[in-house]
């Protein structure tokens, strides 16, 4: 059967936003050609090249669709965004939603229509056949099956970040929620939605959600991540409007110690992203160990390189690094007086865990990921790049300095004071002992 993309959205964004990109260069394959309006064929072949962005693209739009309608060879589901089979015959398709947008509005025949977004919109779908309306459906998850799917190409952070909206979303829309996840997520996520099975990907449901991160004017969200805090980005992907509670965690192990302990994090997905700060971690770890705690670096490696930036495990820390599940590391945060990292992964796990957690990121903005009072930046540098949809900071060392002494200025100068006055705070909020003065007034009572 013949295949038509269409877009909810002006086709002249996508082609503005993927001509404007910064990334092309960076990703060869996608590569699309820019048609002219005029040539239909050439529409459609870009709109099929946008949608590369999905790993399931090619299944997607090929297999079978499986909500019957009660006329014969007219099916319906939602999988990879609206699909459609119309069979051959003197037919005429509206497609839109419940607000009263038209997004397709032609006579058609013999053809599968594919729509182009694939986050949630409540579409509204009429067919008419010889003049006369023969089927109207608009989307309701209520009581339906529905997978969620998790990209395996995202970050750890990303995917922690979305991971809390599923309880809301299966609350929200009262459905039979299924999810997929990388394979080293799946023993974390059966802990806190043990109620929640997972599955494989297949294109048997009612509908299917595909969260996903990628900067500029692309058919995955309704908004570009760096104009968004990263909760909300799943909102915008699985339609939600509040954001999710935390999830509950049940602990699968002892502490790794009976004496109080902070976790230290220096790694992100790219030393850019890491504390710049000359012996910054070092200054750190003495400060902490002063107070009588003991501090674990869990970092998965010991240091990290790109270019000329490396990041090390501090030598005054405990090696705690390692190929480590994120069900081990989500246990040694839950029994941890807290955590100081960047805006990573680890972060986002320790948030989940109700760890306290000092934040040392000036690349992003404070809204970008989850909030903490004890967040670490210099606001009065150049910082927040990452945010700026005219750069690309993860495609340039510094967008806005490169080559320069300012250059990653954002992440090079935050002081070790600011951090300690993190701590501190933190420390006195959370109305937490350091084991110094609290040796200290057991001394005293003897």
């Amino acid at each position: 059967m013949r295949k038509l993309y269409f877009c909810a959205r002006d086709i002249r964004d996508y082609l503005r936003g993927v001509m404007n990109t910064r990334d092309l260069d960076k990703t060869p394959d996608f590569k699309p050609n820019f048609p002219a309006l005029t040539d239909a064929p050439a529409i459609q072949n870009f709109l099929f090249d946008v949608m590369k962005i999905y790993e399931q693209r090619e299944v997607g739009c090929d297999a079978p669709i499986v909500g019957e309608t009660g006329i014969d060879g007219l099916r319906l589901d939602f999988n990879f965004g609206l699909r459609l089979d119309v069979p051959e015959g003197n037919f005429h398709v509206t497609i839109g939603d419940d607000c009263g947008q038209f997004f397709f509005d032609r006579d058609i025949s013999a053809v599968r229509l594919i729509s182009v977004e694939k986050y949630f919109i409540r579409w509204k779908v009429q067919v008419s056949r010889d003049d006369k309306k023969i089927f109207e459906h608009t989307l309701n998850l209520d009581g339906q099956k529905v997978l969620l799917n998790f990209d395996r190409r995202c970050g750890l952070g990303d995917t922690l970040a979305f991971l809390p909206s599923v309880g809301e979303f299966k609350r929200k829309f009262n459905c039979a929620v299924s999810i997929v996840l990388p394979e080293y997520l799946r023993e974390f996520a059966a802990n806190i939605y043990p109620e929640i099975p997972q599955a494989e990907m297949t294109f048997d449901s009612y509908a299917t959600y595909f969260y996903k991160m990628y900067g500029g004017d692309f058919p995955f969200c309704t908004v570009d991540f760096r104009n968004e805090s990263l909760a909300r980005m799943a909102n915008h992907i699985v339609g939600l409007d509040a954001l999710p509670a935390k999830p509950n965690f049940k602990p699968t192990a002892a502490p790794v110690t009976s004496a109080p302990y902070v976790c230290i994090g220096i790694q992100s997905t790219t030393p850019r992203k890491g504390w710049l700060y000359p012996n910054g971690w070092k200054i750190i770890v003495d400060y902490l160990k002063s107070l009588g705690y003991r501090v674990f670096c869990i970092d998965k490696e010991k240091f990290q390189r790109e270019g000329t930036y490396t990041v090390a495990t501090p030598d005054n820390a405990e090696d705690f690094t390692g190929d480590f599940s994120i069900m081990e590391r989500a246990n040694m945060l839950y029994y941890a007086e807290f955590f100081i990292g960047l805006s990573s992964g680890l972060a986002w796990l320790a948030n989940l865990m109700n760890c306290p957690v000092v934040m040392i990121a000036g690349f992003t903005h404070d809204w970008h990921e989850f909030y903490t009072p004890y967040r670490v930046a210099n606001r009065i540098v150049c910082n927040g790049c990452f945010n700026d949809v005219h750069v690309n900071f993860m495609y340039d060392t510094c967008p806005r300095h490169k080559g320069t002494a300012r250059e990653l200025e954002c992440q090079k100068k935050i002081y070790p004071a600011q951090v300690i006055d993190a701590i501190n705070r933190l420390i006195i909020n959370e109305n937490l002992t350091p084991p110094i003065i609290s040796s200290e007034l057991s001394g005293r009572r003897r």
